[in-house]
């Protein structure tokens, strides 16, 4: 079998092509910026078209004007979107509705595949979202610890 490492802009065509058939996609996500929902190499998620409007807790999978393509959760709605990264404290605003490629709706964590409309995942959400200030502040006294005590 012959094996050939992809650029993921490489697949990009196909993967659209197959969210504006109304199929879903399944890849796993590089990156830590989604720990510890999501590991790089471990885990993977189902992409599908997104909905008209994202609710907050979607996890939508859009490119950056940069052309930079993220997988961030929603955590303020209006007439763009605010979103972060489970594992980052800065938030970016401004998040068209066109930047959106797909919405995952469905991820495998180990060997386990999970929907995003479980209670647990939303719970989840939830928690992870409103303990950000006190992760915060943790990561940051363990950061001057580290650096008082090398």
């Amino acid at each position: 079998m012959l094996e050939r490492n992809v650029r993921f802009e490489e697949l990009m065509p196909l993967i659209r092509e197959r969210i504006a058939a109304g199929e879903s996609v399944r890849f796993s996500p590089n990156g830590t910026s989604m720990l510890p929902m999501l590991r790089q190499g471990v885990d993977s998620v189902v992409l599908s078209p997104p909905p008209e409007k994202l609710k907050k807790y979607d996890l939508p999978f859009y490119q950056r004007e940069n052309g930079q393509f993220v997988l961030h959760r929603v955590v303020a709605v209006g007439d763009k979107y605010t979103c972060i990264g489970d594992n980052q404290f800065h938030f970016e605003t401004g998040l068209d509705h066109s930047q959106i490629i797909g919405v995952v709706t469905a991820f495998t964590r180990g060997k386990r595949e999970h929907s995003v409309d479980e209670p647990g995942y939303r719970i989840y959400c939830r928690i992870w979202h409103y303990s950000r200030p006190l992760r915060y502040l943790w990561r940051r006294g363990i950061g001057r610890l580290r650096r008082m005590f090398p």
